[in-house]
């Protein structure tokens, strides 16, 4: 018999989850972890690599466990990733040389701003398609080979190995046989040729990363290797990986150019389909692989915004506003509006279309008579102010506005917050009947691979619409609160006095 069944390793920001999909791509079952994150300095992000390998390692047993197919029904391992979250462990050991530091990690900023000041930032965004900041891996990797005791000589010498998250996790799960990385990944470091698809000497030497740390890049439907048989009691092929958001895109089956997804986790990331063309965004917009299949590209443009849920926890547990996050639709809809209250949540700098990294949250046009519920209702309509400032720089460079928005992430389980989108974008918002999208996409990967499904046309069969939100507000309503935000993003971004 045929094996029919995809487990995808979904590690994300601050949990990992393994699932498993049947041949009509529905979740048979899953595991998750929440694993710890580390600040060990402001700004400053990081994960410890060993407890992301051991989260991966027991969810994906358990979700095997779980599937009743066990490992010899498992037709192939999918693997989706936080992206440029960087790791460096030694070739021999497969030990990390330090902690992984995190994509929303701010060390390389002074990094960023010497090469800013050297002239480079046109060659990057030339061959990359990424702003000069260092929110991509390579200032990280820098970072490390410069701190680490011994590690630049023993990164020469070819001792060392660097990876994203999905890299690493191929290393491990191939019991060390095979160091690789798929498009999606590569093109997040700030180091690989978007154009020439392959990574790039002068980038390399510009930004100090040695090249004999770097990864075979590959596309992402591909026979990566196999898993070695002590971990799940059987070899499995590894056979799909994207960065999380180009799987996004991929499980939300938006193939076609013109199509965009945007998905709502602990930042929120927009991606739109521009297919073979790589738009050069004059909005400060990244021009991103969104997949490659048979050495086929195809592009998206992309809008990263570093804070959307995580905006929701700091209500959760930094103040003390409400104990779970689902309390945000109900105090959205206790009050009529957000009383003049606006949240700018830079937390950890802006992203698209400011990409500020100086940036700090703040809060404009509290009175006496805000509450708890309009401190809720701010922070989620700061995530749709964000979402409608990246469709129109997409639409300013070109690459149209989209006619519909599918999303997905957790919080697009909100019900309040996709009507509001949708007003403020004045688009159509649709939610999918799985919003496990992400994973999907992976798992969509690994099976073109594997042959469990034939093709694209194949795989939009398998996409579904739980529901339509459609925008209702009109324009008299709208102007005064794209102002309102227009002010506060002006403020945050004033130089102090």
């Amino acid at each position: 018999m045929a094996k029919s069944h995809i487990l995808v390793v979904d590690q994300g920001t601050t949990s990992t989850r393994s699932i498993v999909f049947d041949d009509q791509a529905r979740r048979v079952a899953i595991a998750q972890a929440e694993f710890a994150q580390h600040y060990p300095a402001p700004g400053w992000v990081e994960h410890d690599p060993e407890d992301i390998w051991r989260d991966v390692l027991a969810t994906a047993r358990s979700a095997i466990d779980s599937s009743g197919v066990g490992a010899s029904g498992i037709a192939a391992i999918g693997i989706t990733n936080q992206r440029e979250t960087a790791v460096i462990w030694d070739r021999a050991t497969g030990a990390p040389i330090h902690n992984a530091i995190v994509w929303q990690d701010r060390r390389g900023v002074e990094a960023c701003r010497r090469l800013k000041a050297d002239g480079v930032e046109e060659l990057i965004r030339d061959r990359t398609g990424l702003l000069l900041d260092p929110y991509f891996s390579a200032t990280k990797v820098a970072w490390l080979l410069d701190t680490v005791p011994g590690a630049r000589a023993r990164a020469e010498r070819g001792e060392l190995a660097f990876g994203t998250i999905d890299s690493f996790l191929l290393w491990r799960l191939t019991g060390g046989a095979v160091h690789a990385t798929d498009v999606t990944n590569a093109s997040r470091t700030m180091l690989f040729d978007i154009h020439r698809h392959r990574w790039d000497a002068d980038l390399c030497e510009l930004l100090r990363v040695p090249m004999a740390i770097l990864p075979v890049v590959h596309d992402n439907a591909h026979l990566f290797g196999t898993t070695d048989t002590a971990l799940f009691g059987a070899p499995i092929p590894i056979a799909g990986m994207a960065g999380d958001q180009q799987a996004a895109l991929f499980g939300q089956a938006c193939f076609d150019p013109g199509m965009a997804k945007s998905t709502y986790g602990t930042g929120c990331f927009l991606l739109l389909n521009t297919g073979s063309e790589a738009i050069t965004s004059r909005h400060r917009l990244l021009t991103t692989p969104a997949y490659r299949l048979d050495g086929r590209t195809t592009y998206a443009l992309e809008g990263s915004i570093f804070v959307a849920g995580a905006a929701v926890k700091w209500l959760r547990d930094g103040l003390g506003v409400i104990t779970h996050a689902s309390q945000t639709d109900d105090l959205a809809t206790q009050v009529p509006d957000s009383h003049g209250v606006y949240m700018v949540p830079a937390f950890v700098g802006l992203g698209a279309p400011y990409w500020e990294p100086d940036a700090r949250g703040a809060i404009f046009g509290l009175t006496l008579g805000a509450t708890g519920a309009h401190l809720a209702r701010a922070a989620l309509e700061s995530v749709a102010y964000q979402t409608m400032d990246l469709v129109e720089a997409m639409s300013a460079d070109g690459g149209g506005r989209p006619a519909i928005l599918r999303v997905d992430g957790g919080m697009a389980a909100n019900d309040w917050l996709c009507a509001f989108l949708a007003n403020m974008i004045a688009t159509p918002v649709e939610r999918p009947g799985d919003l496990e999208t992400t994973a999907r996409g992976a798992a969509f990967h690994a099976g073109l691979a594997t042959n469990v499904w034939s093709g694209l046309d194949m795989l939009k069969g398998l996409w579904s619409r739980e529901r339509c939100f459609e925008p209702v507000m009109d324009d008299e309503t709208r102007a005064p609160l794209v102002a309102g935000w227009r002010d506060a993003i002006r403020r945050t971004l004033a130089p102090p006095a």
